[in-house]
Parts: C-alpha cells; sequence; structure tokens
C-alpha cells in the first residue's frame, strides 16, 4: 500500500517495533518523524533510512515533556507539510511484585505509557485539525486483562484505551481517528531486558519464556513485526475510514475480550 505524500510521525522509533515501523512506513513512500529519547540511537535509525533512499527526520523526543512532544510536531510541519499519521509507541516495562513496586517505578510508567501517549494524541490532534488523520495508539493485550507483578503497566495500558475512545468520540467530526493496538507478546529490545524478571515470575528458566508464551498462544507462534505492520498499514489507511475508538487485540488467539 502506497502512503505516498503522506507524513508519519512514531514515537519510540529508535528501536523495536517503532523502528519497525518507520522503515515499512518509509519504504512504503511516507515521509517519517522518528521520535526517541535516545537522540544517537533515533538519528542513526533515521540515517540508515536516508542511506536507503527514504525520507525520514529524527526528532530526538522525551514523550513526557509537552514542549518536546509540541516542538517534535511542530518540526513535522515545517519539514513536509502535514501530519497524516501519528503512532504512539513509546514505552517502558517493568515485571516485579506488587509490593516492590515503588512510586518512582509507577511515576516512570504511568508518564512513558499513558502521559506520553496523551501528549501525543494532542499534539496530533492540533495539527490534524482541518484535513483529519489516524491516530494509532500502543495498548496491550495487559490493557485488555490485569495479570501479576505487572500492575503500572497493566494500569497504564488499560487507561490508553480509555483515552482512545474519549479522543475518537471528541473528534470523529474533524475527520480525525484514533484506535488503539493491544499486542502480545513480541521479542523487542524492552522484552528482551526484562525476560529473566518474568521468569521469575513465573518460577521458570529464561530459556523457557517464550516457549511458555508460544504454548499459550492459539495460533503457535508470537507476535512478530509484520503482525504489527498489517495492523498499522490497515489503520493508516483509508480502508478503515469507518472505524475509530477501537482497541484491536493482536495476540493470536491469547487474548478474545
Amino acid at each position: 500500500m502506497s502512503f505516498k505524500n503522506k507524513t508519519a510521525v512514531i514515537t519510540g522509533a529508535g528501536s523495536g517495533i517503532g523502528k519497525s515501523l518507520a522503515q515499512r512506513f518509509a519504504k512504503n513512500g511516507a515521509n517519517v518523524v522518528m521520535l526517541d529519547i535516545h537522540k544517537d540511537v533515533v538519528q542513526a535509525a533515521a540515517d540508515e533510512i536516508v542511506a536507503n533512499g527514504y525520507s525520514a527526520i529524527a526528532v530526538p523526543t522525551d514523550v513526557t515533556n509537552r514542549e518536546m512532544v509540541f516542538h517534535a510536531a511542530d518540526q513535522a510541519v515545517q519539514t513536509f507539510g502535514e501530519i497524516d499519521i501519528w503512532v504512539n509507541c513509546a514505552g517502558y516495562s517493568k515485571i516485579l511484585p506488587f509490593l516492590d513496586c515503588t512510586q518512582d517505578i509507577w511515576d516512570r510508567t504511568i508518564a512513558i505509557n499513558l502521559t506520553g501517549t496523551f501528549l501525543g494524541c494532542q499534539a496530533a490532534v492540533t495539527k490534524m485539525k482541518g484535513h483529519g488523520g489516524s491516530i494509532i495508539n500502543f495498548s496491550s493485550q495487559s490493557g485488555k486483562k490485569g495479570t501479576n507483578n505487572y500492575e503500572a503497566y497493566c494500569a497504564s495500558k488499560f487507561g490508553i484505551r480509555g483515552l482512545t475512545q474519549s479522543v475518537a468520540v471528541e473528534f470523529a467530526s474533524e475527520k480525525i481517528r484514533c484506535n488503539a493496538i493491544c499486542p502480545s507478546v513480541v521479542q523487542t529490545p524492552m522484552w528482551d531486558a526484562q525476560l529473566s524478571d518474568y521468569a521469575k515470575k513465573r518460577h521458570i528458566a529464561d530459556s523457557d519464556v517464550m516457549p511458555r508464551f508460544i504454548h499459550n498462544t492459539p495460533l503457535g507462534r508470537l507476535c512478530e513485526y509484520d503482525d504489527i505492520w498489517n495492523l498499522v498499514e490497515f489503520l493508516s489507511s483509508d480502508l478503515s475510514s469507518y472505524m475509530t475508538g477501537q482497541s484491536l487485540n493482536l495476540t493470536g488467539g491469547a487474548c478474545m475480550d
């Protein structure tokens, strides 16, 4: 599908899901604006896209900082003219027992996952008013069903679903659609960093974590970057023009709520 002459802003674009989405949008003709708190990492990711003949800029951004998020939106418009697609993908996750969850961990999780999405939605709406667009938020399977040792993350991801619905209702008349994706486990750098914590939670070996997820997934595999892209591509296009306010499972059948 072509996104020629479209501009897509992606947060958390320096690695993992965000980086993979930036690469795919660029390959399909979009101008890509890549936001990430890690300046060198996101610049290298953008340089790689440009070196391959596509269009991308990097804007180092802390998604918890309103001024930086709105500056990034301004940069996108100044460089490419309009914002058509905004993907809130930046995230933070920590697995630990509830009573070991400090207020700092709670605040950091809510700030990055929920406040970051809130600020991204505000910036996107500000730039999309008058011509419309598609906002895509990343919730999670853990935003559909709570689980132990994951209270802060679950709370943040449940919150994203409510935010998504509210934004969708308020700005439907502006032709701004807002939907959320709720993936199951994707083997990203963030997941690799917490694999041992999950193993400890389940009293299993590190090497048994991913096989356990696969065993508990009816379709028998993990969610992959291509699966994420297929849904993002759909939600970014006119094929989903009658869809807004939805939180779509992408779990291989592991979650059906």
